[in-house]
């Protein structure tokens, strides 16, 4: 059904392709920048990608006036501390992200104290909080899963109470995405194929949940194409430079496609699981995704449908209803086939979720923001029943 009003909004620069790390010094004149402060983690750092990163700098008028390459899995609220003093101290005029999901929101927790002047990033938590413009933040991501180079939001691990805490607002936007392919032509395949799946849920639920709308759909239709050509290939061969970069786009825009249309139950059951139990937040949509999928047929069965040739299901069912279901077991085939490739789990079991964890799991994630725009209510005990099917 066409909405009655949607909002749609990115104001990223993106730079794509093979030759576009070497232009961030520009970039940062552009914002007027030249100090950056880099965001990343050991990880990131051990693979060499900082220095690559290091080398574009030379002979540009621009230096990278400080490093944190200490970033926790989980971004947390002491490394924001952390980095933002370390910010302030080498006075540094922006910040240059490199990594995963947790790099690039610790960057923008970073950005929302040194830009509000302030020290308590508590004070800020939620939706629309911000009162000053932020400082410009260069983003270069080294997966293809989180779509965060292109989103307003940010979620960080309150480290003291292991709780996320949600921030969105427009001035968390990064102002430029550089995709390069030397970037995450490094990734594990266990990696590739988690930070897939997640760029996949990401695409899947912007499509089907209530704040849909047709330039969202337009988006999320591009970024399931572009994941199901190339993601088995790129875990299989994660030489492939033309895999690697076809897996960045899929990612960005189904980052685009959710920042706008939301997502739901499964975002809500991986963020629980990630609290309670530090399932890696990938592993845990791949798991969910088809889950959440089914239980949302009754209310979105027509939509889901709708994604189905998508997924490469051949030939289409006749029935909407048939085709949705053929749709949630095109994901499953593919998880599996997945696991088998890499081992990527497909059940919390394997994860190593323990079974009695899985009520703490349920309660949390009814109170995750998510759940508000899934197509069909959730209770606690809709959640624990989810949570029950995909344990084993």
């Amino acid at each position: 059904m066409f909405p009655s009003y949607y909002e749609f909004y990115c104001p990223v620069k993106i730079l794509c392709g093979k030759t576009s790390l070497p232009n961030i010094p520009y970039e940062m004149q552009q914002l007027d920048a030249r100090r950056a402060c880099v965001v990343s983690d050991q990880g990131v750092a051990d693979a060499g990608l900082l220095d690559k990163v290091q080398a574009v700098f030379a002979g540009s008028g621009c230096e990278i006036a400080a490093v944190y390459d200490q970033t926790p899995a989980d971004s947390s609220h002491r490394a924001v501390n952390e980095i933002a003093a370390q910010y302030r101290r080498d006075q540094c005029d922006c910040l240059l992200a490199v990594g995963g999901g947790s790099p690039i929101d610790t960057a923008k927790g970073v950005n929302i104290l040194v830009s509000e002047g302030h020290d308590d990033l508590m004070r800020f938590q939620g939706v629309d909080r911000l009162t000053r413009p932020a400082a410009p933040l260069i983003v270069v991501p080294t997966t293809s899963g989180t779509g965060s180079e292109v989103t307003s939001a940010a979620v960080i691990t309150n480290a003291d109470t292991g709780v996320k805490m949600p921030f969105m607002d427009n001035r968390l936007f990064p102002h430029v995405a550089v995709l390069d392919p030397v970037m995450t032509l490094t990734m594990p395949p266990r990696i590739t194929a988690a930070t897939g799946m997640d760029a996949l849920t990401h695409a899947v639920e912007a499509y089907y949940c209530l704040g849909k709308n047709p330039v969202s759909d337009a988006y999320a239709e591009a970024a399931i194409r572009l994941i199901i050509e190339h993601l088995v290939g790129v875990v299989k061969d994660g030489s492939s430079a033309q895999g690697r970069l076809a897996m960045a786009n899929g990612a960005m825009i189904a980052g685009m496609a959710f920042s706008n249309s939301m997502v739901g139950v499964v975002h809500s059951l991986a963020h629980a699981a990630g609290s309670v139990c530090h399932v890696p937040h990938g592993v845990a949509n791949a798991i969910f995704l088809p889950w959440g999928m089914e239980n949302n047929l009754a209310k979105a069965g027509d939509v889901i449908a709708g994604l189905a040739p998508l997924l490469g299901v051949t030939p289409l069912p006749v029935s909407k209803r048939g085709q949705a279901e053929a749709a949630i077991q095109a994901v499953r085939d593919l998880t599996a086939h997945l696991h088998d490739l890499c081992g990527l789990p497909v059940t919390l079991q394997q994860a190593g979720v323990e079974r009695d964890k899985l009520q703490s799991i349920a309660a949390a994630a009814i109170n995750d923001g998510a759940v508000t725009v899934n197509p069909e209510d959730v209770t606690e005990a809709d959640a624990l029943a989810i949570l029950e099917r995909a344990w084993s």
